[in-house]
């Protein structure tokens, strides 16, 4: 690659690096003063990793702008541990999220989830009582539950309806107690349940309980998490792929610049 022409792609890579940070900082800071505190929770790292980038790409864009080797030495390295991290967070993403599936419910349309399919970390993770208990409060205030009577009117519509996998663990006891629906969000417990499952004690229709400390909610989330975890790790794949031309780029501009010094010289 040309001398001119890899320190222009990393100087206007980093540009535009530099811009996005911003939009990440600013994001981070809006999150902070949002008043549901399990958005909050991510304002730290959201602004972190906003002030992360936006220092890389600093170093990147002077270090093209100067043709000083010294700065993209040092930002060729922080590049480097960026793709190692990628790499390694993606290889135990894909082994962490590899097993775990769901069970179909007879004559209905979605499948139901047990924990103990799931890795130990996710049982490890979930069966913290530090963790269930912040994740459980977000659950309350997600409205996922409150709002499936509005979504489904009569029972039928609620009987056919397709579950996510929070809906169905969360919101409703499993299927296998054989609790009666009398309609999207409320059962009658009544009835003895037919089965020694501890979730069918475990659930109550009142808004705050439903069926919150249940192990079909927590696997419910641990499949919800694996969707998510499944979606990074394949954006990851993308991100490595990209971070990897630039880093061969920032090489030949880093190479230019050395070769440019010592012929000054």
């Amino acid at each position: 690659m040309g001398v001119g022409t890899s320190t222009f792609v990393i100087r206007w890579i980093n540009f535009l690096t530099m811009l996005l940070a911003i939009g990440v900082i600013i994001f981070g800071v809006w999150m902070s003063t949002h008043h549901d505190s399990c958005r909050k929770s991510l304002t730290l790292p959201v602004i972190g990793l906003g002030a992360f980038i936006f220092l890389i790409s600093i170093v990147g864009f002077f270090g093209a702008l100067k043709n000083n080797s010294i700065l993209l030495w040092i930002y060729l390295i922080a590049l480097c541990f960026i793709l190692i991290a990628i790499l390694v967070f993606t290889v135990l993403a894909f082994i962490v999220t590899n097993n775990g599936s769901g069970h179909s419910v007879a004559g209905l349309r979605y499948k139901e989830y047990q924990l103990e399919d799931y890795s130990s970390w996710f049982l490890k993770q979930l069966n913290n009582s530090h963790n269930w208990e912040r994740l459980r409060s977000c659950l309350v205030k997600s409205e996922d539950c409150n709002k499936l009577s509005k979504k489904y009117k009569t029972l039928k519509q609620y009987k056919l309806a397709k579950l996510t996998p929070i809906e169905a663990g969360c919101c409703r006891p499993p299927s296998q107690c054989g609790y009666p629906a009398v309609n999207a969000s409320y059962y009658d417990l009544t009835f003895h349940p037919v089965s020694p499952n501890k979730d069918c004690k475990r659930y109550k229709n009142s808004r705050a309980i439903k069926c919150y400390d249940c192990d079909s909610c927590k696997a419910g989330v641990a499949q919800y998490m694996k969707t998510e975890w499944r979606i990074v790790a394949i954006f990851n794949v993308v991100l490595f792929v990209v971070l990897s031309i630039i880093y061969f780029v920032g090489c030949c501009a880093r190479r230019n610049a050395a070769a440019r010094s010592h012929s000054k010289a």
